[in-house]
């Protein structure tokens, strides 16, 4: 019978980072012969099955008193994880964005009797409202193993007595299948113009005038391209009123809206842009690579363990270094392309995830199921 692996998270299935790396995972294990289900606040996209959507999971603020956590706790979501070999939190008890739901998934997992691994896309002390929260959580539960998605976080886990956090960072497919450019431009009404794609959610860290800020200066570099920026979105965390009033204030055309896909998004696109201050990784650094584009993004702290890896990232703060690019012939646009994905390949291949997992496993003694 094969081991049984749930994920368990506030949100899953849909584009956010935390739910685009729980898919990956997913297909991970199940090559490794586990048996996957995901148990969450909210399951967006098609259902899975045996997936168990528990209400007072969901993303609150801090402080709601979104559930009464002991109900929950002797209820479905014990239950839910009961039989589980393998217990995944993603995230939930990381940056625990409801704290009620945090602390019941921390206590139904210190009984449980099979393994846990938490993992860490972001860790209290990396917000600031949040770094009351830091002597609990992560929760230390014994023989749970914490795995981060950066180095930065495993040595800050390490400073503060997590000795075994181990760190698989985020794989990708190098080998996209062909999406929709040309249906996409013409949903989004784009036309001829030359779009910016910033995909990301409208949020503070995010930076959105950072993106057009650089938008208006490449915009003065090359004023014969024809610029558009494209925002993702959408807003979340309050910060609507803000984005309207940035988008008010504009001097280029600015666009809100997800794509059908996210490889529709790059494919429509011509340049990303990449503006965040903080990121726990930085998914469309790599995928811009996968997707054959050019990206500038701005340096924030975690894109140095990226760029180690030898891959080619321009920076929002050197505008005339990306007009100058955009210059080039084609051709030497397109070995700057290959030689990226070709970098890309020896440390961010989504075919080496399984065994990335099935080493670390091991290395924590987790070897039978």
């Amino acid at each position: 019978m094969a081991p049984q692996a749930v994920t368990v998270s506030f949100r899953l299935g849909g584009d956010d980072g935390v739910s685009v790396e729980a898919r990956k995972w997913a297909w991970a294990l199940r090559e490794l012969g586990f048996e996957t289900r995901r148990v969450a606040g909210t399951i967006e996209g098609a259902d899975e099955r045996d997936d168990i959507v528990i209400p007072g999971l969901e993303i609150d603020p801090i402080g709601a008193g979104s559930i009464d956590a002991d109900p929950l706790e002797g209820g479905v979501l014990r239950r839910a994880l009961e039989h589980a070999d393998l217990v995944l939190v993603d995230n939930m008890c990381s940056l625990p964005l409801n704290l009620d739901a945090a602390r019941a998934v921390a206590r139904v997992v210190r009984d449980h009797s099979g393994r846990v691994c938490f993992r860490h896309h972001d860790l209290p002390w990396q917000r600031r409202r949040l770094t009351h929260l830091e002597t609990e959580f992560p929760p230390r539960v014994d023989g749970a193993l914490h795995a981060t998605i950066n180095l930065r976080s495993r040595r800050e886990l390490h400073a503060r007595g997590y000795a075994d956090a181990v760190t698989i960072h985020n794989y990708f497919d190098l080998d996209p299948r062909h999406h929709d450019r040309s249906a996409t431009r013409d949903h989004f009404g784009f036309g001829d113009d030359f779009v910016l794609f910033q995909p990301a959610r409208a949020i503070e860290r995010k930076n959105v005038p950072g993106a057009l800020r650089f938008a208006q200066q490449l915009h003065g570099l090359a004023p014969g391209l024809a610029l558009h920026l494209w925002i993702s979105g959408p807003a979340e965390d309050g910060y609507a009123p803000v984005l309207e009033r940035i988008v008010e204030r504009a001097r280029i055309p600015v666009t809100i809206g997800r794509a059908p896909t996210a490889g529709d998004g790059y494919a429509a696109s011509d340049l990303v842009v990449f503006p965040s201050t903080w990121e726990g990784f930085g998914n469309p650094v790599v995928e811009s690579i996968a997707f054959r584009r050019a990206c500038a993004a701005y340096p924030y702290p975690v894109l140095a363990e990226i760029v180690a890896a030898g891959v080619r990232v321009f920076s929002t703060q050197q505008p005339e270094t990306v007009a100058k690019f955009l210059a080039e012939p084609p051709a030497v646009r397109d070995r700057f392309f290959d030689a990226n994905v070709h970098r890309a390949r020896v440390s961010f291949s989504l075919v080496d995830l399984p065994r990335a997992i099935d080493e670390v496993f091991a290395s924590h003694g987790w070897i039978a199921w």
